[in-house]
């Protein structure tokens, strides 16, 4: 996130009207007033170990920090416009500092590695894909050809087709459901380890967090695209080994 700085602890009519203001703009997806107490508060528990940090707050004196807002954007590209607005905005005589340019570098950091993160999860969806494809289909390959005189069997006492296919076609769904458990498995066990590595170099980042939080929707997504492509894979395969 982003935050602005301001000279003056401002009334509270003021925050209002800035908070107002900032969630009017489509970028911000939420913020936070910190008063000059909340800030020292929250820098005494942060340095409360350090006491080379302590000892220069105690010899200054009073309160030397200043009251501000946090800003969080829906994505790490939008600082950049939220900056901008800033700089024209009705109560830019109230702030004193805006933190985006100190903080640029590692927002473009950030940026990079999520569309790197966007992109690998595009090619693990594919991947994904593709796993739960072919193991449907050889799923249903290999039951037809182990199953060849069931299936004569069934064709001379007359069974209807949907009958004889119909096995196949919920093997391939379950091949394909399982394909996507086992894979989302070795997934979220990866995200698990990772995850740590990548807050090392990119705080804040929470993949993880996000992850787990949404897992169950993940899943669900995941497991009707496995069952969608499951059954599309049964029926090729059915279509094209099973011949009735």
């Amino acid at each position: 996130d982003m935050a602005i700085y301001f000279s003056e602890e401002p009334s509270i009519e003021e925050i209002v009207a800035i908070q107002e203001e900032l969630f009017s703009l489509p970028e911000v997806k939420n913020l936070e007033y910190v008063s000059k107490e909340e800030a020292l508060e929250k820098f005494t528990e942060r340095h409360k170990s350090e006491e080379v940090i302590m000892e220069s707050l105690a010899e200054v004196g009073g309160n030397p920090l200043l009251s501000s807002i946090n800003i969080k954007a829906f994505e790490a590209s939008q600082y950049a416009a939220i900056s901008s607005f800033l700089d024209n905005a009705s109560f830019r005589d109230l702030i004193t500092k805006v933190d985006y340019y100190q903080k640029k570098p590692a927002i473009e950091k950030v940026f990079s590695w999520t569309s790197s993160i966007n992109v690998i999860g595009i090619i693990l969806s594919i991947v994904l894909a593709v796993v739960a494809v072919l193991i449907a289909f050889n799923t249903v390959r290999i039951a037809i050809y182990n199953s060849r005189d069931e299936i004569e069997t069934m064709r001379l006492v007359g069974a209807a087709n949907w009958f004889i296919r119909g096995p196949f076609m919920v093997q391939g769904v379950i091949a394909g459901a399982l394909a996507v458990l086992i894979t989302f498995l070795v997934f979220s066990v990866g995200i698990l380890f990772l995850s740590p590595k990548l807050e090392i170099v990119i705080p804040g980042l929470g993949l993880s967090a996000y992850f787990f939080s949404n897992f169950f929707v993940i899943l669900l997504i995941q497991l009707a695209a496995g069952v969608g492509l499951g059954v599309l894979s049964s029926w090729i395969a059915v279509r094209r080994y099973l011949k009735i």
